[in-house]
């Protein structure tokens, strides 16, 4: 059976004043996928969402939405990112706010949901990431792991269609990072659809419906893991996935 089309990245191009950072960047992604997107710093893959999401414009080319292009004048752009929501390598908690008003802000003001309604969804979302004991506390009273899991929550109660993760786990201490990394790969398993930039490449491995590896701002090789982590068809991608071979 054929997977519903969720979202098309189609001729993507942004350039930084005369700096090039993405170029004809094609690629689709399908209700229940789960595409990692792997590449040295500065390849474009941090740039890549945040053109997905609307915080940067793109230069060029069109990101399709269920069939409307996001890109175009008269977008709603506040629920555009409910449905392809996004969790951050810096967390983006709103420091002021518990955890519980975390979660609830963005459905009361985008999906207009009552108090009741969004805090009983932030609930429901908090416990399956673990962090329902703490619905009183601020961010600044939380670990780095445990301020991402309460981003993910966030994020989940907005329902959304994909989310977008941009190397959740980059800002953690090496302790904390299995604790994200398995709230994901349950998210996963239970059909989440995901993009996720990572430099974790078991995880990628081992979760991933596609992996794509981008270079210099273009898209080098994409496939399935076996063939990324595997057998490359690429010089570069062979030399990077190698270069990550001895932590694994």
């Amino acid at each position: 059976m054929e997977r519903e089309t969720i979202l098309e990245v189609n001729h993507l191009s942004k350039t930084f004043g005369t700096n090039p950072v993405l170029k004809d960047i094609d690629f689709r992604v399908c209700s229940g996928d789960v595409i990692s997107v792997i590449g040295p710093s500065g390849s474009g893959k941090s740039t890549l969402l945040r053109c997905i999401n609307l915080l940067e414009r793109p230069t060029s080319g069109s990101i399709i939405y269920r069939g409307q292009d996001m890109t175009s004048k008269g977008t709603d752009v506040h629920s555009y990112r409910a449905k392809v929501g996004m969790v951050f390598q810096s967390f983006n908690l709103f420091d002021n706010l518990s955890v519980m008003d975390n979660c609830t802000l963005g459905q009361k003001k985008v999906l207009h949901l009552s108090k009741e309604e969004a805090e009983k969804n932030a609930l429901h979302y908090l416990s399956r990431v673990g962090m329902a004991p703490y619905i009183n506390a601020k961010p600044r009273q939380l670990s780095g792991g445990q301020k991402q899991r309460v981003a993910i929550a966030r994020a989940l109660a907005l329902s959304p269609d994909i989310i977008l993760f941009d190397e959740p786990t980059s800002a953690l201490d090496p302790e904390m990072v299995s604790e994200v990394l398995d709230v994901m790969r349950t998210l996963a398993e239970e059909g989440t659809t995901m993009l996720i930039v990572t430099h974790e490449m078991l995880f990628a491995r081992s979760v991933s419906i596609k992996v794509i590896f981008m270079n210099h701002g273009i898209i080098q090789e994409e496939g399935s893991p076996e063939e990324i982590f595997g057998s490359p068809k690429k010089a570069e991608t062979a030399a990077f996935v190698r270069s990550f071979s001895y932590k694994s």
